[in-house]
């Protein structure tokens, strides 16, 4: 589960890839490039992408993308919501999602990779949201309706994870894989951010 640090800031706990450098700052192939790149039977890669595939917390606030490894919550990149031009769940692998932003010194874009399990389209769907509260000014209610949606959000899949979990227990008698849900994330969920201080979303 993740922790809430304030009225302002929603905090996830994700499985952090790695990011990679893109040629253009979005569009959902480069997103699937960027994890394509990650996912090439090679060694070294492999190597690479299993170090940094690790646990973060990935905190959202109406200013920035924070990554913080798990642990010793060091911070590991920050990434400002005016950078930030892309950011969707994978097409055809839903529990993996990214953003696309750019370096704050130099001409160069970088895609966040990130695996979640439940979460991923909600992560996606948030960011959105704070990129547009970024760009208004939101009164302070605004910033706690962004908490109280995924608080929302995070208790109704916990309800049906407790629901499904009850049912397999009662139907498989303890069968090992109870925490599947098939039903979860079958939608595809994309936001791309406009030149123009808003963004599209298509679900």
């Amino acid at each position: 589960m993740s922790d809430i640090e304030d009225d302002t800031e929603i905090s996830f706990s994700v499985k952090f890839l790695d990011r990679v450098e893109v040629v253009r700052p979005d569009g959902m192939q480069i997103l699937i490039e960027a994890v394509a790149s990650l996912q090439k039977p090679n060694r070294e890669v492999r190597e690479k992408v299993k170090k940094k595939k690790a646990k973060v917390h990935l905190f959202i606030s109406r200013s920035a993308i924070d990554i913080l490894e798990h642990k010793t919550k060091f911070m590991l990149y920050t990434c400002s919501l005016s950078s930030v031009s892309f950011c969707a769940v994978h097409q055809t692998q839903p529990k993996l999602f990214g953003f696309i932003a750019k370096h704050p010194a130099v001409d160069t874009f970088h895609c966040y990779v990130f695996q979640s399990r439940k979460f991923s389209h909600l992560l996606v769907s948030v960011i959105g949201d704070a990129f547009q509260a970024s760009r208004q000014s939101v009164s302070l209610r605004g910033s706690r309706d962004l908490v109280v949606e995924a608080l929302r959000h995070k208790n109704n899949v916990l309800q049906r994870e407790n629901t499904e979990l009850k049912r397999k227990l009662q139907d498989n008698h303890g069968d090992t894989n109870l925490y599947e849900d098939p039903d979860y994330e079958q939608t595809n969920s994309h936001v791309r951010f406009s030149s123009s201080g808003g963004f599209l979303r298509n679900t």
